[in-house]
């Protein structure tokens, strides 16, 4: 395990550096993509959103045949896991280059020569770990909120899956409720995550 992690380092730093010789420093990528992780964020909140409408209606509005009501629920379930899956690829990447960034910042400080202007930049450093880690703390949170939707919604499929009649749809309306309450905390952490991530990179842009 060890030498894997060692490899996927070394393969991350080849990476970085390729891309910095392409004139794509470490600072504007990290800037990229926690802008990506945003939109991941308001992705997610739509379709859960989106998914939750479809939920209800299909527990409790008449129409269509209980085949037709599972064969959407599922299809609203397996855009769900493919948004949570794509803003869990997202962190992931905002947290490679950070580490990167953090990494090659800290071993350039020993490179001034002038005191002033290390101890300037190990302050900017210092400033940029500071308001990264709660930013970071706040996309994971908000990730997490994922989980028990999808757990909840996958309960439903399957029951509708194995169940498919009248009565046991009628049952299924207070989990739906649950999956309301979930959702509803869902968005306001990823509001939250959001505007932390929007704080962020205005202090990158103010170079802090």
């Amino acid at each position: 395990m060890l030498v894997y992690l060692l490899g996927l380092a070394a393969c991350s730093r080849v990476y970085y550096a390729g891309l910095e010789k392409m004139g794509i420093p470490k600072r504007d990528l990290l800037e990229s993509r926690v802008e990506s992780a945003q939109d991941a964020q308001r992705k997610v909140k739509e379709q859960f959103g989106s998914a939750l409408d479809r939920f209800r209606a299909s527990v409790s509005v008449q129409g269509g045949t209980l085949a037709e009501r599972y064969d959407a629920l599922r299809a609203e379930l397996e855009r769900c896991e493919t948004r949570a899956a794509q803003l869990g690829d997202r962190i992931e990447a905002v947290e490679d280059v950070a580490e990167a960034l953090f990494v090659e910042w800290q071993d350039e400080l020993n490179q001034y020569e002038r005191q002033d202007l290390r101890a300037a930049s190990a302050h900017r450093l210092q400033e940029t770990r500071r308001r990264y880690s709660p930013m970071i703390a706040a996309m994971k949170r908000a990730h997490q909120r994922v989980k028990p939707v999808l757990g909840a919604m996958r309960d439903i499929v399957l029951a509708l899956k194995h169940q498919l009649n009248a009565k046991a749809l009628g049952q299924l309306d207070r989990e739906v409720n649950g999956i309301e309450r979930d959702v509803n905390a869902l968005v306001s952490e990823m509001n939250r995550s959001i505007e932390q991530a929007t704080r962020f990179l205005s202090g990158l842009d103010e170079g802090f």
